[in-house]
């Protein structure tokens, strides 16, 4: 059998490493893949190699394991702040941002940080600055639009008289 090659493998392998860090099933199933290869012969620093980790962290799971069974290689609660805003209050405003401003009886026509913590405020009952509003833009897959500036007393007749030559033509 030939071998097989994975194109850009060094960037296929971040990628990978990073879809393994999003969910804790998936770290949980990484973290055996690092106890059998262990306990097929392999040493804990071959192993962190081909995983991408430390030797040392190799050998915690591997300690665990033999201490706690399957149970030790479990995702533990994780300490922190709890978030403010809970899944089913993410999910109405992903819907809330998918509509203008208006409907809601704002006088803006596009969502921008100070509106979007006021509007949590006033619906949800939740205080965020205004700069966390426009982090909560880019997690929930939003780009922030901002309207056009509109030249006051703009002439237009005056204005194609200078169009890309900028020299005044006789009108």
């Amino acid at each position: 059998m030939q071998q097989l090659e994975i194109k850009d493998a060094e960037i296929m392998t971040l990628a990978i490493q990073d879809e393994i860090s999003r969910s804790a099933e998936a770290r949980y199933d990484h973290r055996l893949h690092g106890v059998l290869m262990v306990c097929k012969g392999l040493s804990c620093y071959e192993v962190a190699d081909i995983l991408g980790h430390s030797p040392r962290a190799i050998e915690y799971w591997v300690k665990r394991f033999e201490t706690k069974g399957f149970v030790g290689l479990q995702e533990k609660p994780r300490s922190g702040r709890p978030p403010r805003i809970g899944m089913e209050i993410m999910k109405q405003l992903a819907k809330d941002l998918r509509q203008p401003p208006r409907v809601f009886g704002y006088l803006q026509n596009f969502w921008d940080g100070i509106l979007l913590s006021h509007h949590l405020a006033t619906v949800y009952g939740v205080k965020l600055g205004a700069r966390q509003c426009q982090r909560l833009f880019h997690k929930l897959d939003f780009r922030l639009r901002k309207s056009r500036g509109v030249i006051a007393e703009a002439d237009p007749i005056a204005q194609g008289a200078f169009k890309k030559t900028g020299r005044k033509r006789s009108p």
